[in-house]
């Protein structure tokens, strides 16, 4: 844990979130009068879709997948909100219920603020309102982006996407696969069988290398035309 996460001052806490940063002190003791700690650990279920909306959370520690699932049981990750940030914008405003769902990744610490609360935040400092509107368009973004991966694209082409966007986050080889080969099946809408045998085919077609969590993109422009193929396979 974090020395911040460590920390007993909620306000110190909540300020380190774009979203409310430029409040007041006067109106950042106002939304901790009126926010909830939670504590979440590795795996927890934060809400579920289809769920009535409680509050907009504050995310201080951890990370937080954002996911829609089916009836069958497969899931697609939207998501990945890593501290600090915030979740669960969208039914706070629209009243509506949550959208999607949201689980632990590691520990998580947030402060819940219910939607009246929030409401009279945003009515007090609109600029909070217009920060909120940013962020849910960056959301939109990434949801059509996600949407026309699933969509148009084979599972080859979005793991390639991935493992060149991973490179790119860590600057360079060698990088870490974060996650195990399931829970890279749930983020691209698939299942652990087929990400395994592509991750074995592109180690063979020499465009990668993996040792345990590790991994090298040996051939980037070979890795890049799979991921930009509209070849089905």
């Amino acid at each position: 844990m974090t020395q911040a996460a460590a920390s007993d001052d909620p306000r110190a806490l909540l300020a380190r979130v774009e979203l409310i940063a430029d409040l007041s002190a006067e109106e950042l003791d106002a939304l901790v009068a009126h926010a909830q700690r939670r504590r979440f650990p590795d795996g927890a279920l934060m809400f579920l879709e289809g769920e009535e909306c409680q509050g907009m959370q504050f995310i201080i520690q951890g990370a937080v997948r954002i996911y829609a699932g089916s009836s069958s049981g497969r899931e697609i990750q939207l998501t990945l909100q890593q501290a600090p940030a915030t979740i669960a914008e969208i039914p706070v405003f629209d009243g509506g219920p949550y959208p999607a769902s949201a689980r632990a990744v590691g520990e998580v610490v947030s402060y819940e603020v219910s939607k009246e609360a929030f409401a009279s935040v945003v009515r007090s400092n609109p600029e909070v309102g217009v920060k909120v509107l940013a962020v849910v368009g960056r959301r939109t973004r990434q949801l059509v982006k996600t949407i026309h991966q699933v969509t148009f694209g084979t599972v080859r082409q979005r793991l390639a996407r991935m493992l060149l966007d991973a490179e790119q986050e860590h600057e360079g080889s060698p990088f870490e696969l974060a996650q195990t080969h399931r829970k890279l099946a749930e983020t691209l809408g698939t299942v652990r069988e087929v990400v395994s045998r592509n991750l074995g085919r592109f180690q063979s077609e020499g465009l990668i290398r993996t040792e345990g969590r590790q991994a090298w993109i040996l051939d980037p422009k070979g890795l890049q035309a799979e991921a930009e193929s509209e070849i089905q396979r």
